[in-house]
């Protein structure tokens, strides 16, 4: 039984021993380097001399940086919670359907998510101009006058928040779809003979049962947002960019435009010490949430 278990051990080493190189190769090494690229001046490409902790001391005492962490955590708070319960919205309506009809408007819901973010932004920026723009009609019958979003601060983060959910929200809507598909019937039908309505029914046995499928879609979500760069970028172009920044923006300007490889490498840090702890702290406080 020894020898088995020794053999047991040897071989799951060697299964895995490709999958640890590869992960170590194109992800701990890199977050090695970037963790020693912060102690020093240097440029993007090529070495620099170490100056200890004053990038850090740097950093948390930069305007911008503090303005980059409030509109990338605006834009979680818009995105995440709010994202989750419309792509849990939209499944349950979904679920109801049946045949090709349900495949058609799951079709509808999921087409946005396979589309290349700049093509997401040709749309939206055609269909928001100001002079010809077709949600120029609704915006107008709100504030009384055509606004320009992408040049309005107040109008811009929840602008490309809508943008967001509408893009990514697709994959998302087909775990909730997936999850709602495993309950079985048996569940409902036994709640029906009680007298339950839908509300309780959703209240008692939905929602407990596809809390670990919501759990999972609020963490890629946390995740994902909190990594915010392209629909900003590519809105906020030709406009007022600082008031708009957010941290991987301005990792993206400090290494590509100004070549401050050491300090963008700092941001870069803080950037991955608040993803790893807003995760980690999320996942558990969902987890003891779903074990009470």
């Amino acid at each position: 039984m020894l020898r088995n278990r020794r053999s047991d051990i040897l071989v799951a080493y060697l299964l895995t021993a490709p999958f640890i190189a590869v992960y170590a190769w194109l992800f701990l090494w890199p977050t090695i380097q970037m963790v020693m690229l912060s102690f020093t001046d240097a440029p993007l490409i090529g070495a620099g001399k170490s100056v200890g902790l004053s990038n850090y001391t740097r950093m948390f005492a930069d305007p911008v940086f503090h303005k980059a962490v409030w509109n990338t955590a605006y834009f979680v708070a818009l995105t995440v919670i709010p994202g989750t319960a419309i792509a849990l919205l939209i499944a349950l309506m979904v679920a109801r359907l049946s045949g090709w009809l349900q495949s058609l408007v799951l079709a509808a819901f999921f087409l946005p998510y396979i589309l290349p973010v700049t093509v997401v932004y040709v749309i939206w920026d055609w269909l928001t101009n100001v002079q010809f723009g077709m949600m120029q009609g609704l915006i107008e019958w709100v504030t009384g006058r055509p606004v320009n979003i992408w040049r309005t601060v107040p109008w811009f983060m929840p602008g490309v928040a809508i943008i967001t959910i509408w893009w990514t929200n697709g994959f998302s809507i087909l775990l909730f779809l997936a999850g709602l598909r495993n309950i079985p019937r048996d569940l409902y039908e036994a709640a029906a003979l009680d007298g339950a309505t839908r509300w309780q029914m959703f209240c008692r046995i939905t929602w407990p049962l596809i809390w670990p499928i919501t759990v999972l879609c609020l963490t890629i979500q946390l995740i994902l947002q909190l990594k915010i760069f392209d629909q900003v970028y590519l809105f906020a172009m030709g406009g007022r960019t600082q008031a708009t920044m957010v941290l991987v923006q301005y990792i993206f300007e400090q290494a590509f435009q100004k070549n401050a490889g050491g300090y963008a490498a700092t941001i870069a840090v803080a950037l991955f010490v608040i993803v790893v702890a807003f995760s980690i702290l999320q996942f558990q406080i969902l987890r003891i949430r779903g074990q009470r």
